[in-house]
């Protein structure tokens, strides 16, 4: 790298994170604010929501809005190098547009790198503890709401539940299927099957097992009481609020696996997480460019209409990022489709702004 790169990228670095810390201070205040009420209700002292909860949140804030921030920070530093003609002073010497761009390409790899590895291991260890936080002192309590659940815990068992009641951990009106093919194999029935901690067994009342076999010849036994272990435990009751974000890149993969296998409904959200971790580095570089491209032409309005700009694109980002995640979930459009959709536009916009561009 030439002097002149080197230059351009320590600006464009020291810039992103000044911007970084800027917001987090300003976002931390109106957090604070917001939940000033809760934290004094639970009597938690100030030490101990710094530790278990803003230790934690701030990072996560600052790595979800990284594409956001270093677009803001590509726009102030090169609508400030054309403000000061110094792009004018580049392309005059036989740099062409592209080259320009290399320090900050360069920057936005850096930073992307971070990105991945913050959103892929290092942000979901400290969002267990700041989830976990949220639901304890932030949330209201959460009850299972869910009737009639049928849960696929292996290739051929099914679980049936009327009811759940989380705060007994008690089933209602339990079946456990196995099936081989299309043919049952056995039922197990129990009007009431309860948690016991103690011994990490179900423990189920008056039960009867329907049994079949290959020439389907059916028996029944009957019982008063029985302890069985299950693939299924009270935690797949519990509150899923923001479950998600809590998984490293190994753990998010392995809880999609086990939604697959039990043919969970639900599982759009975790491969829809997959796939934005993936598409975020490459969403900083994108924004990195086009703020480049969008900041490099000089103005006589300065520096302020340029920035201005980049604060008006980096809003439609966030638009298409939230309306793009929220039709996945619903099962509108692919996960896959849906985390590319807002880096697709923006390659379109960039190359559209390229094209006219001085260069």
């Amino acid at each position: 790298m030439k002097k002149l790169d080197l230059y351009i990228l320590k600006k464009f670095l020291v810039t992103y994170f000044f911007v970084v810390l800027m917001l987090m201070l300003v976002i931390t205040v109106i957090d604070i604010t917001e939940k000033m009420e809760d934290f004094m209700k639970n009597e938690l002292s100030a030490g101990f929501v710094l530790v278990e909860y803003y230790f934690a949140f701030i990072p996560y804030m600052a790595n979800l809005l990284s594409p956001i921030t270093i677009f803001i920070a590509t726009i102030f530093v090169t609508a400030n190098l054309a403000a000061r003609t110094e792009i004018i002073a580049m392309l005059s010497s036989g740099m062409s547009l592209m080259r320009i761009m290399y320090p900050f390409l360069i920057g936005s790899i850096i930073i992307g790198l971070l990105v991945f590895y913050m959103a892929g291991w290092l942000i979901p260890q400290g969002n267990k503890s700041r989830i976990e936080f949220e639901k304890k002192y932030i949330k209201s309590t959460y009850y299972f709401s869910g009737k009639n659940v049928h849960i696929k815990t292996s290739p051929t068992t099914y679980v049936y539940l009327e009811s759940y009641n989380s705060m007994m951990d008690i089933g209602y009106q339990f079946t456990l299927e196995k099936v081989v093919g299309n043919k049952l194999v056995s039922k197990l029935k129990a009007g009431r099957i309860h948690w016991i901690d103690s011994i990490q067994k179900w423990h189920m009342d008056q039960y009867f097992i329907r049994s079949f076999d290959n020439n389907g010849m059916e028996s029944i036994q009957y019982g008063k009481e029985k302890d069985t272990i299950l693939t299924i435990t009270p935690k797949d009751f519990e509150d899923t609020y923001m479950l998600f974000e809590t998984f490293n890149m190994q753990e998010l993969e392995h809880q999609i696996d086990e939604l697959k296998a039990r043919g969970a409904e639900n599982i759009d959200t975790y491969i829809v997480e997959k796939y934005q971790r993936y598409t975020y580095p490459f969403s900083v570089i994108i924004l990195t460019l086009i703020g480049v491209i969008a900041a490099s032409r000089k103005s006589r309005e300065g520096a302020g209409l340029p920035i201005a700009f980049g604060f008006l694109l980096a809003f439609v980002y966030i638009i298409f990022m939230i309306t793009s995640r929220s039709l996945a979930n619903v099962g509108g459009i692919g996960p896959l489709l849906a985390s590319w959709i807002p880096n697709l536009v923006f390659i379109v916009i960039g190359t559209v702004m390229y094209r006219y561009v001085p260069k």
